[in-house]
């Protein structure tokens, strides 16, 4: 059983949906009607997709703005070949991955969700739909409808069904108009890769082999096109047109909302809202970061150096009556210090210490 038999029903029912619609004011048997039900077809399924595209416009600038991070990793482990550092470098890069929130597949969603339907399209617009033409129905592709659509053109003798390899009737028109469509594809993917490589990322980011990788992606993607467009039915790549302006639109106007710190785009929004306070009469607001101020550095501990209790000066112990001594004269020492400065300062002077009844106790034993 053919894998894609579901797309290619609903790729089908969405196009004769779409020209049932169109038919009510336009004539059923135009070419244009026919080009307008495909582009309708790609209005849903880019609608439905939506919240992958802002996914992927999330992680391809969480991507390129750990890219410096990516490369502290690889430096820490260049050179290193053996499975163990191999395995500690998966690890670490992983974990950048995730502390950041990107995620290498994610900006791949999109383009992987759409690949069954554009080959669901191209299926119907050159299998199904010259089969239904000739007697042989598929699903809500009625004969009538086939034939409808086989036979109505665009310019001259030009039909959906047409390509630039297999140009039917119209000959060179086609042609013309499959490589219009062909460098149209290719200039709208080149500026959308631009815009969202060069314009909405800072400068730091735009160093490394993920920011390489993305340049270089900027001049493949439109080369595909070049590769594979010709091949291509006239509706398919009016398909793939529209969901290229499609993209363009709608990442203009997440970037003009949301654009990445540091980036000229961020720059461009606050040159905006400043702008537009000025025509209010309001004062511009400063964008500028707050410096960060830099804690003093703490006082460095003294080294107090304690006087070992157990010996003496000449190295040997202390008797538990010479402790006492000795704790008597700092005591004494201290308080006269203490009477000194209140004199000079003019206070009532301290008598000094009487002697307790222990001093007394040890006059009479020294005697």
């Amino acid at each position: 059983m053919n894998p894609l038999y579901p797309i290619e029903w609903a790729v089908a029912w969405l196009m004769v949906k779409f020209h049932a619609v169109l038919s009510l004011f336009m004539d059923p048997n135009s070419g244009i009607t026919w080009v307008l039900s495909i582009v309708g077809l790609t209005a849903v399924v880019r609608t439905l997709i939506i919240p992958l595209f802002v996914r992927q416009i999330r992680a391809s600038r969480a991507m390129q703005m750990v890219s410096p991070e990516l490369q502290a990793v690889q430096k820490k482990y260049k050179g290193k070949t053996d499975q163990e550092s191999r395995q500690k470098m998966a690890e670490e890069t992983m974990a950048v991955y995730k502390e950041a929130g990107a995620s290498p597949f994610s900006s791949c969603l999109p383009v992987l969700l759409q690949m069954p339907i554009l080959f669901g399209l191209f299926r119907v617009l050159f299998n199904k739909l010259p089969d239904a033409a000739e007697g042989k129905p598929f699903g809500p592709l009625t004969t009538e409808l086939a034939q409808s659509a086989s036979n109505s053109t665009i310019l001259g003798n030009v039909t959906i069904a047409d390509s630039f390899l297999n140009s039917g009737d119209g000959g060179i028109t086609t042609k013309i108009v499959a490589g219009i469509i062909i460098a149209a594809m290719c200039a709208v993917t080149f500026f959308t890769q631009k815009s969202l490589t060069m314009k909405n990322m800072p400068k730091a980011a735009l160093e490394g082999p993920m920011a390489s990788t993305q340049k270089m992606m900027l001049y493949m993607l439109p080369f595909i096109y070049v590769i594979t467009g010709p091949g291509m039915p006239i509706g398919v790549l009016i398909y793939w047109l529209t969901t290229n302006v499609w993209t363009f639109v709608q990442q203009y106007i997440v970037i003009r909302a949301t654009p990445t710190p540091g980036s000229d785009a961020e720059k461009e929004r606050q040159e905006r809202i400043n702008a537009k306070r000025e025509r209010k009469g309001l004062e511009p607001l400063d964008f500028t970061p707050p410096k960060k101020v830099a804690e003093p550095d703490p006082e460095p501990e003294r080294n107090i150096r304690v006087q070992p209790t157990s010996k003496n000066k000449g190295g040997k112990k202390l008797s538990d009556e010479e402790k006492l001594q000795r704790a008597r004269e700092a005591r004494a020492k201290a308080a006269e210090e203490r009477r000194r400065a209140q004199e000079e300062s003019g206070d009532f002077p301290v008598p000094p210490p009487k002697s307790s009844p222990l001093d007394k106790g040890k006059k009479k034993r020294k005697k």
